[in-house]
């Protein structure tokens, strides 16, 4: 067993962003970390995206922000200017580390930990990464061949890995998601459905879902919703409801998740690693649209997973549609045994465990 208590005071930089979904495990490995130490300090270190800010503001974690972007979709003329940025975020990156000397820095995905984790290799401090998704983004592809350590979530994901100290260790989820109590909340009316397009939303699963919605509603199904559009569809999703004289919780962005997962009957989601990991860790049935556009499709593979073990129904999202969405509902409504054996099966698929797993391993590297 790691003897964690040689371990005094304990200081950590944990890199990377860019979406919900990487963020989400670093500020679950961070808060294990202040529960088990309590001299603790921890510094998330990220670019410069309103949603970054926003969501470490809420957690109470320290943040530094760096320039840099990634290359990924762009035209030459952009990609040429993050490549001219890529020295500033270095030397950034070399400044912060050096004003805020931690015990280890941690990658969670995303283009900021690439520098961050590069000058912490240079400075010689230990470093690790964690790869959400079943297949690495290039940040972590190009960074196992410099940290100490890769954990990984998916077994899937090794192959792509050419070096590296690799464990197997799952997706860390937010203890406050694994704690909440199980009951929904009293006066729910009817069938409760959970939509979420990832932290930035989804355009396509937003359509189809309002399109959906009429047409449960023309069918008299009554329905309870939540449904996170993302920022950047608010205000049209807002007034297809009113248009429609649909009811539902509309927001931008779902700031206590664990009170929406334990509402919802049902969650309409895309597949990425991190709703997947929470899903199968609550035992929450599921209809999942991949985003066709990940690299290498990773969303269904991701998607798979749970498919395999009968714990969640995969929709392509060239398949998607109102009435398709709508009929994938209504089956459920009308065969809760089916919900119910599905929830079950996906928790077959939860690693409750993979944040203590990753702490005590990182615990073992500052020793």
């Amino acid at each position: 067993m790691t003897n964690t208590e040689e371990v005094r005071d304990v200081r950590v930089i944990i890199a990377g962003g860019g979406t919900g979904g990487h963020l989400f495990p670093g500020l679950a490995i961070a808060a294990e970390i202040s529960k088990r130490k309590v001299k603790s300090e921890i510094l998330f270190v990220t670019g410069r995206r309103k949603m970054e800010t926003a969501l470490l503001g809420r957690s109470g974690f320290s943040q530094s922000s760096i320039d840099v972007e990634g290359l990924k979709g762009r035209g030459w003329k952009k990609a040429l200017r993050v490549m001219f940025k890529l020295p500033l975020s270095f030397f950034q990156s070399v400044s912060i580390i050096k004003g805020f000397s931690p015990r280890i820095v941690v990658g969670v995905g995303g283009y900021s930990a690439g520098p961050v984790c590069l000058a912490a290799r240079m400075m010689k401090i230990p470093s690790a990464i964690h790869e959400q998704n079943s297949f690495p983004g290039l940040t972590n592809r190009l960074l196992c061949r410099v940290v100490d350590r890769v954990f990984i979530s998916f077994e899937e994901s090794r192959a792509h890995f050419p070096k590296g100290l690799i464990f197997l260790t799952g997706n860390p989820v937010r203890e406050e998601l694994l704690t909440g109590k199980a009951a929904r909340r009293e006066g729910a009316k009817g069938f409760s459905i959970l939509v979420m397009g990832g932290s930035q939303g989804a355009r396509a699963i937003n359509e189809a879902f309002v399109a959906a919605l009429e047409i449960l509603k023309e069918r008299g199904r009554a329905t309870e919703v939540i449904h996170q559009t993302g920022e950047t569809d608010y205000e049209q999703v807002a007034e297809a409801y009113r248009e429609r004289k649909l009811e539902g919780e509309i927001t931008p962005f779902i700031q206590d998740m664990a009170d929406a997962y334990r509402r919802a009957d049902i969650v309409v989601s895309r597949a990425g690693a991190t709703t997947i990991s929470e899903l199968a860790a609550l035992g929450k049935p599921s209809i999942l649209i991949p985003y066709p556009y990940a690299a290498n499709r990773h969303q269904e593979t991701n998607a798979q997973m749970l498919v395999d073990e009968g714990g969640a129904e995969m929709m392509l999202q060239e398949a998607l549609s109102g009435e398709s969405l709508a009929g994938s509902l209504m089956r459920y409504m009308d065969n809760r045994e089916a919900l119910e054996r599905m929830g079950m099966q996906a928790k077959k698929k939860g690693r409750g465990d993979a944040t203590k797993t990753i702490v005590d391993q990182l615990m073992e590297m500052m020793m």
